[in-house]
């Protein structure tokens, strides 16, 4: 749940605004960083630490996106590329703050409610999955509610055509840099409860690995053609990995061959097949006329 909720924020860029951002992992890994910092050497607690991760996550988005707003197609996706290995190597050179290789360790879940009245303690990973699950329905709902909002059909217009909706008096590149700050947000928030339940936070999420397995996350279950495909394709995803890697030692080369063929022959992703087995045929002109009626 902690990856769908990293997909859907995601899926606001790739899915519906159509911006091919390829180093999203870094504000995912960031997100962890900030929460461990701040809970660490400043704020203690867990719900203040959480919303400085995802605080720092966005605006370190907020700064990328006003380089990367005006761009287009590949230098759209290379400008992504190189912030996010720039924030990756930051990680190594700061290890006085992030421990660099050996990550930020002693991140603690502590216990959630209302004081006085009950506390929820977090240690137990049954407890951390009911936490999670609550956040990823509430989250969900809000991103649907963006998808659908006047925002949301702006974006969608700068998908189909970004000089058409400049065209129609929108600053395009104004809700550019709005989308993409929001998607780093939803990366720090799902980062953040990623380095809770490692109890750490750690560089290998910010690579450039795992910001391509977000891609294929959305690729997969059909981001493109359903609010819900992310959903599925971490599911898709994660389920297959473990599978494969319990059959045979060359499991990335399965794995590898399985999601290009997808990619090749499923380009619309597995909701979208789905949607359109559903649609009806497109009927076709005989070339017969019709006997007139009565």
């Amino acid at each position: 749940m902690i990856w769908a909720i990293f997909a859907l924020g995601y899926n606001l860029l790739l899915g519906h605004t159509g911006l091919p951002g390829f180093g999203h992992g870094a504000f995912f890994g960031l997100g962890g960083y900030f929460l461990g910092m701040s809970q660490k050497w400043v704020t203690g607690g867990l719900w203040l630490p959480l919303m400085i991760g995802t605080l720092g996550a966005a605006i370190c988005g907020a700064a990328v996106a006003l380089f990367v707003a005006r761009k287009r197609g590949i230098y759209f996706a290379l400008l992504t590329i190189a912030f996010g290995t720039m924030f990756w190597f930051a990680v190594f050179i700061l290890d006085t703050w992030t421990g660099g290789e050996d990550g930020l360790t002693g991140i603690k879940r502590l216990a959630v409610g209302i004081p006085g009245l009950f506390q929820v303690p977090l240690q137990d990973n049954l407890a951390f999955y009911y936490f999670v699950y609550a956040l990823f329905v509430v989250l969900t709902v809000v991103i649907y509610r963006i998808v659908r909002s006047p925002f949301g059909q702006v974006i969608q217009a700068i998908k189909q055509s970004e000089s058409r909706a400049s065209a129609l008096g929108y600053d395009t590149a104004r809700y550019k840099w709005a989308v993409f700050t929001l998607s780093c947000a939803f990366a720090g928030f799902a980062g953040g409860l990623y380095s809770l339940a490692r109890f750490g936070a750690f560089p290998e999420p910010m690579s450039l690995h795992q910001s391509g397995n977000v891609v294929l996350m959305c690729l997969v279950g059909g981001g493109f053609a359903s609010f819900y495909g992310p959903v599925l394709g971490v599911a898709v995803f994660l389920v297959l990995r473990d599978l494969f890697s319990t059959l045979t030692d060359h499991w990335m080369l399965l794995y590898g061959l399985l999601f290009m063929a997808i990619i090749l022959f499923l380009p619309e992703g597995i909701l979208g097949l789905t949607q359109r087995k559903r649609r009806p045929a497109p009927s076709r002109d005989t070339g017969v006329t019709p006997p007139p009626r009565g």
